[in-house]
Parts: structure tokens; C-alpha cells; sequence
């Protein structure tokens, strides 16, 4: 829960192109044009036709020409600066969930911001806040039975991870707000019945004695894991796919019985009932549901990836001990984004090459962190979002996958070559770099040589990072520093100088604060 929790509040652009490039619906779109997404920490990526679309920590971006000029909502439409939590896409069907932290006491509150749906595409734009409920304990009727029901009535604790999208329906996984669907013709969304802890299926048809209750606490009411809800996928119409904190749910009539996995009830099992994503892999001749299954309450079980070509009768595991966010495939390739990386196979999990240094030669850009949040596929083109940005490479017979990148980072831009920050700013070495970011001008061509080097606030030398280096006059850039000394040691806590000396003019200075 905590690493989830943690995921989240790390979460959380047109140029002169002719409008023809774009599908004629979004030039009717009153979003913001810009030459790049409003934020560098990316949470979702959806790829649908011609049309990449992202969630980012200050709203929902797309771009529909391979990156050249991105289209953001953040403050446009019914959309705030809210982060995104989740995408989903069906037809003309747009749904985006949105959510943010707040804070009790000392503790980081996870919360739901509500949900944004468009029925034409993204043309125009409906919000609805945070599915909640009234009272404390409802009754549910379910086939003969009464089901006690935990009434969840803040957003708090109530943020939707996921949402999937059937031809009649909207289905949203929310954690303590659990498995919801609405009817997409009449807004109105209702608890979905799952399966307690202590039951592998359940039928209307059954007698029945539990609570649908994600926490027990004073109300009486018996806590399941697997009412806490992750992930949800729709295979069609009838076949729904649920992830929980409590494993892995599949219903074949619409979502009204259902059947528990877990790494509890099979002999060939899942690694771990935490299942944070789902995606089904549909090949002429098979059909293979994977699942990123993290390690719950057992001891015994192990974060990694998880894979039944059965239906979920039996289950294989790979990338075992690798913490999974998303799932994307292609044909027969399957690409899974990691805390250590993108990883890429194309044997159907047996074995996997990873994304490896990400780096762009054309800008100078270079991820540091190797967590991959999001992971989307557009033809031969493989799209990466983390901490500290978008990227793409290449993925085809011509081109090794992960070879090249090309990497879009959001930056203030400068007014002019006398100008320098760095961000974030203070900053901890011990989690991130810092990035001395610095502007060679718009007039001058050319190439010039540049030198950093930082100082302690005595003005001592600390480090040379760069030492005439050649970079190409016109452009603006980032140099990485990661708190280190010329020596190899991590710097003091305190105030730091740097100066960026450039041939042909005086130097300019910038100011740094490193908190550890």
C-alpha cells in the first residue's frame, strides 16, 4: 500500500503545425496548445489510432504527431491541475480519473479528485466528483442474499487506479471506494459485489453471510482485502477482469458472479495478490492474460509478473523480485514498465531484454531514475513514462528495441543566455540529481564550448561537472549533478554555487540547497 501511495504523490503543448496534421475533432478541442506535456512525472499512458495520450501529475496530454506538439487540458474544460490517476478509451468514450494528496496530521492522504468523461472524443468535457456514498452501513441485495456493505462517504482514501470501459458500462477500481459501475446512458455508480477473503467464488444463486468492506474498524464489519481494488480490465462485454489487494477476480456474466485467483487457492498460482495492473494479450490462435502481481500480507509470496493462457486456471510467473506498474502489448511482444525499467519480450515471458540508459543525443537528456510508470505502443513506436519524463524508442526489424530514445522533458524556458535555475531546488542526493538548467541564446549559431563547476558557500571548488564541453548555440539545456565532490562523496548539507561559463561571455551564476 505504501509503495502505491508513494507512486501517486511522485505522480502527482500546439506549435505552428498546420491544424491537418491533428484529427478533425481535437482542432474544435479547447485545450491548451504547447510545445510539450505541463509535467515530467507521467502516471498512464493510453494509445488509441493515431493518438498517444498521458496522464501527468498537473493533467491529461496527448499528442497525435509523434510528439511534435502535445495538446494539455490542465485548467481548460472541466479539468483543474489535478494529477491523473487513470485512462480508459473505448470508441468515442474518454474517461480519465484524477486524484491528489491531503494531509492529516502528518500522514500523506491519498484522494480521489473525481472523474472527467467525454462522449465525443474529447470535443467537450462532463465531470462528476468522487464516487461516494450515504450513512455508514447499507444492504445490498445480491440474488437471495443481504449483503452488509461498508458505506464509503469522503474521497479520501477513495482514489480510482483504473477504469475500464464495456460497450453499456463504466467500471472504476477505488481502492477504499472498491469495484464501481455505472451505466455509460445514466450516470450513477453502484458497488460491485466481490467475493470475501474467505470465499474463492461467489453466485447470486448462493447463500451468503459477509460485509463488502474494505476496512472492518468500529462499525462491525469484517475487513477483505479483496474488496480493496486495484486494477480492473473488461476482455468484452461479459468477461471482467478485477485485481485486489486480495488477488485476482473474473467474472464471465458481466460482473455478477465471480471467481477469486490467488496465490493461496491454486497449485499453479499467482506471486502475489496485490495485483496493481491487468492486460490481455489477444494472438489469432491464444488469448493470455498478464498481471502485475506485487507480495501482500504472505510471506511466501513475491513481487513480479504473472500470466495464465487458461482463463486463470493455472498461472506462470516471470520478472520475479521486479515491482510492475503497467502492462502494453503488441502482436506477440509484450512490454512491462518497472521500478528498474521498461522490459520488452517477445517469447511470451520466457525471457526479456530491459530499456537499459536512457539517453537522447539530439537534446543532451538523460533519465536517471530507472522507474518506468507507464508504457504505451503506437506501430513500432514504444512510449515511456516516469519520474522525469516521456521518451520513445524504436522497436522494429530495422531498429534494436531501446538502441535510441528520444526524450521530452518540460522545462521553464529562459528569456535569454544570461539566465540559469536548477530544479528541483533544495534537493536531496541521496533521491534524485539536480538539473543546472541554462540557455545558449535563439540568435547565435554555431557551436560553444561550456564548463560548470560548483562551490561550497566558503567558494571553495566542490566539483567540475562539465569542462568545455561542446554544445550547439540556440537551444537550451540540462546538466545532471548527482551532489557528489570531484572525489566521489556525497556534499554536505548547506547552500551551493554554481557557474556556467560560456564561450564568448561572461560567466552567469546559479544558487542550489542541498537537503539530504
Amino acid at each position: 500500500m505504501k509503495k502505491l501511495i508513494t507512486i501517486f504523490s511522485i505522480f502527482f503543448s500546439l506549435t505552428s503545425t498546420a491544424n491537418s496534421q491533428l484529427p478533425k475533432v481535437y482542432q474544435l478541442n479547447s485545450g491548451r496548445s504547447s510545445p510539450l506535456s505541463l509535467s515530467n512525472s507521467i502516471s498512464d499512458i493510453f494509445v488509441q489510432q493515431d493518438t498517444v495520450w498521458f496522464g501527468t501529475e498537473k493533467g491529461l496530454s496527448f499528442t497525435s504527431n509523434g510528439g511534435t506538439t502535445w495538446i494539455n487540458f490542465s485548467g481548460t474544460a472541466t479539468f483543474d491541475n489535478k494529477g491523473i490517476s487513470a485512462i480508459a478509451i473505448k470508441d468515442n468514450n474518454i474517461w480519465v480519473a484524477t486524484g491528489y494528496t491531503t494531509k492529516l496530521g502528518d500522514e500523506s492522504i491519498q484522494t480521489g479528485g473525481g472523474l472527467h468523461y467525454s462522449i465525443d472524443h474529447g470535443v467537450t468535457w462532463s465531470f462528476i466528483p468522487q464516487p461516494v456514498d450515504e450513512g455508514t452501513v447499507d444492504t445490498l441485495i445480491y440474488g437471495i442474499n443481504k449483503i452488509r456493505a461498508l458505506a464509503v462517504t469522503v474521497p479520501q482514501q477513495n482514489i480510482t487506479f483504473d477504469i475500464a470501459l464495456t460497450k453499456n458500462a463504466v467500471w472504476t477500481a477505488s481502492w477504499a471506494g472498491m469495484l464501481r459501475k455505472s451505466r455509460l446512458d445514466s450516470i450513477g455508480f453502484t458497488r460491485v459485489i466481490l467475493p470475501p477473503d474467505s470465499l474463492n467464488q461467489i453466485s447470486p444463486s448462493d447463500s451468503l453471510i459477509f460485509n463488502l468492506s474494505p476496512s472492518g474498524g468500529r462499525l462491525g464489519l469484517t475487513e477483505n482485502d479483496n474488496h480493496k481494488v486495484f486494477s480492473v480490465y473488461a476482455s468484452n462485454d461479459s468477461v471482467i477482469w478485477v485485481g485486489t489487494a486480495g488477488g485476482i477476480n473474473k467474472s464471465t456474466d458481466g460482473g455478477v458472479s465471480w471467481r477469486k485467483f490467488s496465490h493461496q487457492n491454486q497449485n499453479f498460482a499467482i506471486s502475489g495478490n496485490f495485483v496493481v495492473a491487468l492486460k490481455e494479450q489477444v494472438l489469432p490462435a491464444r488469448r493470455i492474460m498478464w498481471a502485475a502481481t506485487v507480495n501482500a500480507n504472505d510471506p511466501d509470496e513475491t513481487k513480479g509478473v504473472s500470466y495464465s493462457e487458461d482463463g486463470g486456471e493455472t498461472w506462470k510467473t516471470t520478472l520475479l523480485g521486479e515491482w510492475a506498474h503497467n502492462i502494453a502489448v503488441k502482436d506477440s511482444l509484450v512490454y512491462i514498465a518497472t521500478d528498474n525499467g521498461l522490459f520488452r519480450s517477445s517469447d511470451f515471458g520466457e525471457s526479456w531484454i530491459r530499456s537499459g540508459s536512457i539517453y537522447d543525443p539530439s537534446n543532451l537528456q538523460r533519465f536517471v531514475a530507472t522507474d518506468c510508470y507507464g508504457v504505451g505502443i503506437k506501430g513500432d513506436t514504444v512510449w515511456y513514462g516516469g519520474p522525469e519524463g516521456i521518451a520513445y524508442t524504436i522497436d522494429s526489424p530495422s531498429q534494436l528495441f531501446g538502441s535510441a530514445w528520444h526524450i521530452f522533458r518540460t522545462a521553464e524556458q529562459l528569456e535569454n543566455n544570461k539566465k540559469t535555475y536548477s530544479f528541483p531546488n533544495p534537493f536531496s542526493p541521496n533521491n534524485e540529481p539536480v538539473r543546472l538548467h541554462y540557455s545558449l541564446g535563439s540568435t547565435n549559431s554555431g557551436f560553444k564550448n561550456i564548463t560548470i563547476r560548483i562551490f561550497d558557500y566558503a567558494m571553495q571548488p566542490v566539483r567540475t561537472l562539465i569542462q568545455n564541453s561542446s554544445r550547439l548555440s540556440g537551444k537550451e539545456y540540462d546538466e545532471i549533478w548527482n551532489g557528489k565532490n570531484d572525489n566521489g562523496s556525497i556534499v554536505a548539507n548547506g547552500v551551493y554555487f554554481y557557474r556556467v561559463e560560456m564561450s564568448g561571455q561572461a560567466p552567469i551564476w546559479g544558487k542550489i540547497l542541498v537537503l539530504k
